[in-house]
């Protein structure tokens, strides 16, 4: 059954499509996306399609603990656009898997990056619009700042998203520090073990602190949180909050990514910043677009989104699809000019 947001906003969509290409987009997008699979280096990687082949290709990342379930209804109005729509699962979450069982299961930031640019390649894509999230994000952001001739426009959400791992030593101020309580908590044997095994309850809560006027359903929930049962979840969660304060080693495949980002390199690419007023847990700051702006050095806007919390996507599609198409229009006019 098609969920009821969906299918009003497929109706808007089809709508607003050229009217040759509405109902093939209507019939597409009333049926569940393409579960397809992209063999990388590392990973077999679970990847959601949707949209015609041969569209300017957007790839929407999503964050922990989450999964390609915070696209859903940002997925229409792209396809309604032409574009080709790629959403894939992060290591450790739904289907995707590791081709070998030595690999280290690392959920560190220079992974998450090349996870992205390697499934671009297997994918035979050149470059693409990225959009994401929390985890997503930092892997989009990472792509933009390193990769900049992969990236047509970025969409992040909470702004600039790569770690400053040198100086994660630092304590924050009280207010923030408590709000970091689970990041601490994966810190120990302990957090370890309560991931382990109250995995759903646990990041269920997070959903609830983190996006705290979004009154989301239980059906809701369920549906991202069997992503939350793949076998590496656990120990990639975990390295990854440990790795990001220096406490666990990386995965040495990614030490000169990991260099590279120790510089906080600049983004380049035209971006578009996704904040939302109620976030629990990135919370937005008064000063917050001027700080972020001196990461930016192409063309950057900074858009506070009332009400919504974390998960920008799931809460803010209709801003989260505009701020994307906004970037795709702007390509398409620059490419003219040339």
């Amino acid at each position: 059954m098609i969920d009821r947001r969906l299918l009003i906003g497929l109706m808007s969509a089809a709508a607003a499509a050229p009217a040759a290409f509405a109902s093939q987009v209507f019939a597409q997008q009333t049926r569940a996306p393409m579960l397809k699979r992209a063999r990388t280096p590392v990973l077999e990687i679970a990847y959601e399609e949707s949209g015609p082949e041969s569209g300017i290709p957007v790839l929407l990342m999503h964050g922990f603990p989450y999964d390609p379930r915070a696209f859903d209804e940002v997925v229409p109005p792209l396809v309604a656009a032409g574009h080709r729509v790629i959403v894939p699962y992060l290591r450790g979450y739904g289907q995707t898997r590791f081709l070998d069982a030595a690999t280290p299961r690392s959920g560190q930031q220079a992974a998450l990056g090349r996870d992205l640019v390697e499934l671009m390649d297997a994918l035979q894509i050149p470059s693409a619009l990225l959009c994401g999230f929390d985890w997503g994000g930092r892997a989009a952001c990472i792509t933009a700042a390193l990769s900049p001739e992969r990236v047509r426009g970025l969409v992040t959400a909470n702004g600039y998203n790569i770690q400053d791992i040198a100086a994660s030593v630092a304590p924050a101020a009280p207010e923030q520090e408590h709000r970091l309580w689970y990041q601490y908590y994966f810190h120990t044997e302990r957090g370890r073990a309560g991931l382990q095994n109250n995995r759903r309850e646990l990041c269920k809560l997070l959903w609830k602190l983190w996006s705290p006027n979004w009154k989301f359903d239980d059906a809701t929930y369920a549906r991202t949180a069997e992503s939350f049962d793949n076998p590496d979840f656990v120990d990639i969660v975990i390295q990854s909050y440990r790795h990001r304060y220096g406490y666990a080693p990386g995965d040495p495949a990614y030490d000169i990514y990991e260099r590279e980002l120790a510089a906080r390199p600049p983004i380049t690419v035209p971006t578009i910043a996704l904040q939302g007023d109620g976030d629990g847990v990135g919370v937005a700051r008064a000063n917050a677009a001027a700080a972020q702006a001196r990461f930016f050095t192409g063309p950057f806007q900074y858009r506070m989104i009332p009400v919504i919390g974390h998960d920008v996507p799931q809460e803010a599609p209709r801003e989260t699809a505009a701020a994307i198409l906004e970037l795709a229009a702007a390509g398409a006019v620059a490419r003219t000019a040339k």
